[in-house]
């Protein structure tokens, strides 16, 4: 299935998900249990990809590692008090193979889902980790020169970055700027072996799924692997890992999407070697600890650049919205990521306003009460977008004025598109005080007319003058964290 441009995305942590549906029946459901009319309500939303999180087989040996660890313990402890030894079933990120657990169903429960979200119009994304593998994957011992080997000596000298597996010693898994996983080892980015392995085993995965977010995508290029690994690496080859390997995939399944998760602003180069979609962590940044100015300055960006960038105020890695912002300031940053060009990315829970981020190692999370009033205004929100022109208009940049007594307008951001049927308008509060400003719309035509503007947020309609509008802009008056998401007509023509 080939999602559409600009598609909007739901994310789902499947262990948690399948435990929460399944509390009622006493034990864990499998994914083709879950009732449709749980795929009809995300369709009804509406959303155009489900991405399953963690779908694949856990590791034992990563869970052993897991369970010693006291650090990740607190963790669990701090999210679920009444932690019991049965929830932890080890990080969907230390992969013993990819093949659908038997706790969720395997591959033939996934094929049921995808069916039941394909009937419904929905895509279905599922994760790849391309930097490390668990301690007890197949490939450790069936193809070692994919990994990065160490010696005896290393792992007595170093045990803290080194492994021992049952095809000898590996490198854990890492980034250059943290100290090693404990429970994963290092895969060789340089290594051919690696190179066709992992080919052969995504144009596999490739049939089971529409796309794959690709797990810290950035550390598999040849600068970053180089700066992690030095001279253990070796010499960096002449072509990069991701453009043949998407290559190969896209060859197989034309329609496919890569999403990269992307930090330390290596987005343009991953799109460059062949990611349809990046994380936009900088502007998730921005939002939590940055203004408006900084929000404005991010979104002048090449406007190519822009439409392969995938926005969040949440994921599974990043703390919850509800307890980052709080209720009033996460609308705004929910208006600013929803209606940007490029893709938006939502999470379970993050609609309903939980607040306890749940680690991966967990396949239950606390019991939470549901903010109703945020609900409504999520749904009010994606509705609002998929209705509007915003996924397939003309995205352009609005300047904001103010006046000799009053730059509050240096708080507001604002933005329009235009298409062929519609034209919308969105200016948003990224402050808690009141802000006024006048915003200019880039549009011609709007003269000699009288226009009706229609928030879709909150049902409030206006009318202006189009003469007014285009001598002096137009006039806004936003409380704190407010926002207008306004549809203009013709007063007169519609």
């Amino acid at each position: 299935m080939r999602l559409p441009p600009r598609p909007t995305v739901y994310e789902i942590n499947t262990a948690v998900f399948l435990e929460r549906l399944g509390r009622d029946r006493g034990r864990v459901m499998t994914l083709d249990e879950v009732p449709g009319t749980y795929w009809d309500a995300l369709a009804a939303l509406p959303v155009d990809a489900v991405w399953l999180m963690g779908v694949w087989q856990r590791s034992p040996a990563g869970l052993e590692i897991a369970l010693t660890d006291p650090a990740l313990d607190a963790g669990n402890r701090a999210a679920l008090p009444d932690l019991r030894p049965e929830d932890v079933i080890g990080s969907p990120y230390c992969v013993r193979d990819y093949v659908v657990d038997e706790r969720f169903g395997g591959p033939a429960a996934l094929a049921v889902a995808r069916a039941a979200l394909a009937d419904r119009g929905l895509g279905l994304l599922l994760d790849y980790v391309p930097n490390h593998v668990a301690p007890d994957h197949p490939w450790t011992t069936t193809r070692p020169n994919a990994l990065l080997a160490g010696s005896e000596e290393d792992l007595r000298a170093h045990p803290e970055a080194f492994l021992q597996t049952a095809g000898g010693v590996f490198a854990k898994g890492r980034d250059p700027y943290f100290a090693p996983w404990p429970d994963v080892v290092q895969l060789n980015a340089f290594a051919p072996a690696l190179r066709e392995a992992v080919a052969e085993m995504l144009i596999a995965v490739g049939a089971q799924c529409d796309g794959l977010r690709c797990d810290m995508a950035m550390l598999m290029t040849n600068e970053i692997f180089a700066r992690t690994w030095g001279e253990r690496a070796g010499a960096p080859p002449a072509e990069e890992f991701w453009p043949a390997l998407i290559g190969r995939v896209k060859a197989a399944h034309p329609d496919f999407l890569f999403m990269a998760e992307a930090y330390w602003d290596m987005e343009w180069t991953l799109q460059q070697q062949g990611f349809d979609l990046c994380y936009d962590k900088r502007l998730y940044d921005r939002l939590v600890h940055e203004s408006a100015e900084a929000v404005r300055g991010h979104l002048q960006a090449d406007a190519g650049y822009q439409e392969r960038l995938i926005r969040f105020v949440e994921n599974h890695d990043e703390p919850r919205a509800a307890a980052t912002f709080g209720p009033t300031r996460e609308r705004a940053a929910a208006v600013t990521m929803s209606t940007l060009q490029g893709a938006r990315l939502y999470h379970d829970g993050q609609l309903e306003g939980r607040r306890t981020r749940i680690p991966v190692f967990l396949d239950r999370g606390p019991d939470e009460p549901v903010d109703a009033d945020l609900r409504a205004f999520y749904e009010r929100l994606i509705r609002a977008v998929a209705e509007s022109g915003l996924r397939r208009g003309d995205w352009r940049l609005c300047a904001t004025e103010g006046w000799p007594d009053n730059d509050s307008h240096r708080q507001l951001v604002a933005w329009c598109w235009a298409a062929p049927d519609t034209r919308e308008l969105v200016v948003v509060n990224l402050a808690d005080t009141p802000a006024q400003a006048r915003v200019r719309v880039p549009w011609d035509d709007v003269r000699e007319r009288t226009w009706e503007l229609a928030d879709r947020l909150d049902g409030r309609s206006f009318a202006r003058d189009g003469d007014d509008v285009a001598d002096n802009g137009l006039y806004v008056d936003i409380g704190p964290w407010g926002a207008h998401f306004l549809s203009w007509r013709d007063a007169v023509g519609g």
